[in-house]
C-alpha cells in the first residue's frame, strides 16, 4: 500500500501575463488608502455620483489639493489621466 500516487493536473502557470486579474491599466501605479467610517466612504460615492466622476478622480483632486498647499508639484493628473 505504499504506492505513489501522481497529480492529475498541471500546475497552473503564475506568470502575471497570464493572469486573469492582471491589469494593465494599473501598471506602474501604486494602490494608496486608508480606513474611514462608512459615512465618509457613503458621502464620497454620492459626491462622486452626483459629479458623474469615480472615487478615484476625486481621491486624486483632493491629493493634488494637498500637494498645492504643501508647495509640492501635482503629479496625480497625469496618473488618473492614463488611468
Amino acid at each position: 500500500m505504499n504506492e505513489r500516487v501522481e497529480p492529475i493536473l498541471e500546475p497552473k502557470n503564475t506568470s502575471s501575463a497570464s493572469s486573469p486579474h492582471d491589469r494593465p491599466s494599473r501598471k506602474n501605479t501604486k494602490h494608496v488608502g486608508g480606513y474611514f467610517s462608512p459615512e465618509v466612504s457613503k458621502q464620497l460615492r454620492q459626491i462622486a455620483l452626483d459629479e458623474n466622476s469615480s472615487v478615484q478622480v476625486l481621491l486624486a483632486e483632493a491629493i493634488d489639493m494637498l500637494f498645492h498647499s504643501r508647495h509640492k508639484p501635482t503629479i496625480t493628473q497625469k496618473s488618473v489621466k492614463e488611468i
